[in-house]
């Protein structure tokens, strides 16, 4: 049985009367790779904001490794590292950043130097001394990650973390979120509203739409999920109805896996188009 590292169960949230999650029912297990996937508002950011004690849950049960109330989750969430945007002194290179933030998150004078090396090589950026000013976004995000998993945490919050880059940024991104869960043993959330890139990268899914958790689904059932099938013959505008009485040669067969851009509007509707 999958153990839950991080569950929401019947979470709201509202600003004013704005009410932004709506009975939010959630639950990511121990070595997930989870992708929050939805529109821009739609309420990801949000989440994250209640798993990290950004912001007060108004109703309902956050829990982290198994606890509900206050005092543990407070510590709890020293278990988590999370990129929520990225703020650097950009006058400053990624080491002297790092030492920056080391110490705000409390990591021993002792052991900082080599904590700071030790994340910039996970993250390649080790031996860069160029001020961050200097960098390109797709290295931004890297610091992010590299500042996010300092202290090596075993859960993982990254939103948005493609969000702007090129292909090639996407891809170094998308094998560094692998690298953390196979070779680290992380648990990883990560946000995107990016569809078919986070299906190269997440093996479960949770979809959000207008506030609400509307299906979590795996890899697994994705596939098993209404697949395309798609048959060229010799006569298409007659194929399917008359394909076995009147002995049309079929040429090819294709099945397609169902994406999860497909599955996505599907369930909550609109048009990838």
């Amino acid at each position: 049985m999958s153990e839950a590292v991080i569950k929401l169960e019947n979470v709201n949230k509202a600003y004013g009367k704005h009410q932004v999650l709506k009975n939010v029912n959630m639950q990511v297990n121990k070595g997930d790779i989870y992708g929050l996937v939805g529109r821009n508002g739609a309420g990801k950011t949000t989440i994250f904001k209640m798993i990290l004690g950004l912001s007060e849950v108004n109703s309902g049960l956050v829990s982290i490794t198994g606890s509900t109330n206050k005092k543990e989750l407070q510590k709890n969430r020293g278990k988590i590292g999370f990129l929520v945007g990225c703020r650097f002194y950009t006058y400053l290179n990624a080491e002297r950043n790092l030492k920056y933030f080391a110490t705000v998150k409390g990591i021993p004078r002792k052991q900082r130097k080599k904590e700071i090396a030790r994340v910039l090589e996970i993250v390649g950026l080790k031996g860069v001394k160029k001020p961050v000013k200097s960098f390109s976004l797709g290295m931004q995000q890297r610091l992010g990650i590299a500042n996010a998993i300092l202290g090596n945490p075993e859960i993982l919050i990254l939103d948005e973390p493609t969000n702007g880059l090129d292909p090639q940024g996407i891809a170094d991104v998308r094998n560094l979120v692998k690298k953390l869960r196979d070779e680290l043993g992380m648990t990883v959330i990560i946000s995107s509203h990016i569809l078919g890139e986070l299906e190269h990268t997440a093996d479960r899914f949770g979809i959000v739409n207008e506030g609400y958790v509307v299906k979590e689904i795996s890899q697994a059932d994705l596939q098993e999920n209404q697949p395309a099938v798609e048959i060229a013959v010799d006569d298409v505008a007659r194929a399917k109805k008359v394909l076995e009485e009147n002995g049309i040669k079929v040429m090819r067969e294709v099945v397609e896996k169902s994406s999860l851009e497909d599955y996505y509007f599907r369930l909550v509707g609109g048009s990838s188009l």
